[in-house]
């Protein structure tokens, strides 16, 4: 358990510190099976590579496409219109908050979380250099809008983590509504 908390803390740090997060993760994996007790090389070729190319594999056609929805709406205009429009309605000054307010529209609306960290992400330039707000405070703000009450805790939630849960309750997506909106 110490190693794989000071693993975490081991990532949680380097990454705060800017550092690229395709060499943080595997030291962090490595201090992790140092403390373990776990041989060097069969960890990190096969439990840590293992676990990579299987989410890898899972999930890069969400990335892709993600990706690629959100360099449309970058090339198209259409981040720095919706920027501009957020910016009348709400005012430049409150960027972070238009940003978190994007993020839960589009989760609660049913798009996947990770397509909108594409999606919002040209969107949150154009609205944190109106407000100039550094860039490095957009992940923390789609993270609040995204990854958080709208994913789970709101009642109707069409995200997959609501869906799986009731479909193996056998509830509904709007199971224990006071609960979910007082969590939310």
């Amino acid at each position: 358990m110490l190693g794989i908390l000071l693993g975490l803390a081991v990532l949680v740090f380097l990454a705060y510190k800017g550092c690229n997060i395709i060499w943080v993760a595997p030291v962090a994996a490595m201090v992790v099976a140092v403390l373990g007790g776990l041989d060097l090389f069969t960890a990190y070729t096969e439990s840590y590579m293992d676990g990579v190319v299987g989410f890898v594999k899972s999930w890069f056609p969400v990335f892709l496409f993600g990706a690629v929805f959100g360099k449309m709406m970058e090339v198209t205009g259409l981040a720095s219109s919706v920027a501009r429009f957020l910016s009348e309605k709400i005012g430049s000054h409150r960027a972070i908050l238009a940003v978190v307010l994007s993020c839960a529209a589009l989760t609660y609306g049913g798009v996947s979380l990770f397509v909108v960290v594409f999606a919002i992400y040209p969107l949150a330039l154009e609205l944190y250099k109106k407000a100039d707000i550094p860039r490095r405070l957009i992940p923390g703000a789609i993270a609040l809008g995204a990854f958080t009450f709208t994913m789970t805790a709101l009642p109707g939630s069409p995200q997959l983590n609501n869906l799986i849960a009731a479909r193996y309750l056998g509830t509904t997506p709007m199971a224990a509504p006071v609960l979910g909106l007082v969590s939310g």
